[in-house]
């Protein structure tokens, strides 16, 4: 047990230690997209890209963070030891690293939806490039930019996904509960009614469910291919 428990505890002080970093430059890095933006609106002449650097500089460390401690939480559950207080352990640092990781993406959205108004926006008066960044280097961030709107797309549809499987779960739960309501209804026929009334509500909360997740999911891919 010794030998499996010394490196569960390792990688647990890991996982703590770049939770609690990632959260600082979260905060961070949402302020930081504010700020870079408010800038860029009250002043016509900085150029949108040299002020914006520090973010990207800033989103990159974050990227390098998540997949960090994505790659340790993944280790965990190589190597935990077998028990229920351990699987929610491994469950709680899953949810942390889930929140990180939307927290990311919403602020990368906002500010590349703000980059991109601004670039309309000067559309119709071009301005010279930004010093000491030539055009490949403008359209290598244009194809980061892109790459964080795909990432985030894939985000959300490992999301939906999710509730998908949860969604199945409870379906099988429900299944179990219904032939345990049959078997009480054979036994007293005055429940049959009853049964007719959930069977009914049932069918039309699947439907509810199965609307809302096709509106979603066609609203996700007009986002992404916008």
């Amino acid at each position: 047990m010794s030998t499996i428990t010394a490196p569960w505890e390792e990688l647990r002080r890991q996982a703590r230690t770049l939770e609690n970093d990632i959260d600082v430059k979260l905060v961070a890095f949402s302020k930081l997209g504010i700020s870079s933006g408010s800038a860029n609106i009250n002043s016509e002449t900085a150029p949108l890209i040299n002020s914006d650097d520090m973010f990207d500089t800033m989103s990159m460390e974050l990227q390098q963070l998540l997949n960090q401690l994505s790659s340790i939480n993944d280790k965990m559950a190589d190597i935990a030891p077998s028990g229920a207080a351990t699987m929610h352990t491994i469950k709680r640092h899953r949810e942390i690293l889930m929140d990180y990781q939307q927290e990311y993406s919403r602020t990368s959205a906002r500010v590349s939806a703000r980059r991109e108004r601004e670039e309309l926006l000067r559309g119709g008066s071009p301005t010279p490039p930004a010093a000491g960044l030539s055009r490949r280097d403008q359209y290598a961030k244009e194809a980061n930019h892109l790459h964080s709107s795909h990432i985030l797309v894939d985000e959300q549809i490992n999301i939906a996904m999710e509730a998908r499987d949860h969604l199945s779960s409870q379906r099988q739960t429900f299944k179990r509960m219904q032939t345990r309501f049959n078997d009480i209804a054979n036994r007293f026929p005055m429940l049959n009614s009853l049964m007719f009334r959930i069977n009914a509500r049932k069918r039309r909360d699947s439907l509810i469910v199965g609307v809302v997740v096709a509106v979603c999911t066609f609203l996700l891919l007009m986002y992404a291919f916008h």
